[in-house]
């Protein structure tokens, strides 16, 4: 699974970027359907006079991933909730009866200090395969005890909600090149099968040919044997 670089060790300095006035949630490499992926949550420190010190980011149950390890953040104390499914599901042949529902930060130190953003890395999965996106709410709490809630719902067509969740987009599933590069395998693996197939052949009509060659000349050393006698 991907790693992120050095970029998630600490805290870095905020860009002036509308991308970065608000939690989001951003994917470290592929975000496929039904696969795997490392996304990183991008938290900013919007306020001048308090910083960040605990980020509660909540998963998504209608599609429960079972899957999510986070990445150490030097400064940073991380712990994973998990609760039982009401319907268990099902990753790579073992049924699921329990996912993670929810993962919080709480800074060790100063935290998320102003004019500063962190990143906080996990790796998720497997992520839904017949839907185009997961919503992950996210509480972000300044050490005056204030906390901002990122989970207002964005729709497609209307203004951006004050505090919108983070939102992960999800690309098209990597099986489709899968089943690709399977047919070809099978095609490839028939035609060296085939063609180890027509090698055997020819091997054994080269013995057969030498074996007759073998009995044609000692049939013609014993026939004229016979006729010098």
């Amino acid at each position: 699974m991907p790693v992120v670089g050095a970029i998630a060790a600490g805290s870095v300095l905020l860009l002036a970027s509308p991308a970065f006035a608000h939690v989001s949630v951003q994917p470290a490499g592929p975000a496929a359907k039904g696969g795997f992926a490392t996304v990183n949550f991008n938290v900013p420190n919007e306020r001048d006079d308090s910083s960040t010190v605990k980020l509660e980011v909540t998963l998504p149950t209608d599609h429960p991933l079972a899957s999510a390890m986070p990445q150490p953040v030097p400064g940073w104390k991380v712990q994973v909730k998990k609760a039982k499914l009401a319907k268990p599901i099902e990753m790579e042949g073992e049924k699921i009866t329990e996912a993670p529902v929810k993962i919080t930060w709480t800074a060790d130190g100063k935290g998320v200090g102003p004019g500063q953003f962190q990143q906080f890395p996990v790796s998720v999965g497997q992520l839904p395969k017949n839907a185009d996106h997961v919503v992950f709410k996210a509480l972000q709490t300044y050490d005056d005890k204030k906390v901002v809630r990122w989970i207002e719902p964005t729709k497609e067509g209307d203004p951006e909600p004050e505090n919108p969740a983070p939102v992960l987009k999800l690309t098209a599933a990597a099986a489709d090149d899968g089943g690709a590069d399977a047919k070809n395998g099978a095609t490839t693996a028939t035609a060296a099968k085939d063609a180890d197939g027509s090698d055997t052949t020819a091997r054994v009509l080269a013995v057969i040919g030498i074996v007759a060659g073998i009995a044609g000349t000692g049939f013609g050393l014993f026939a004229g044997r016979r006729r010098s006698s």
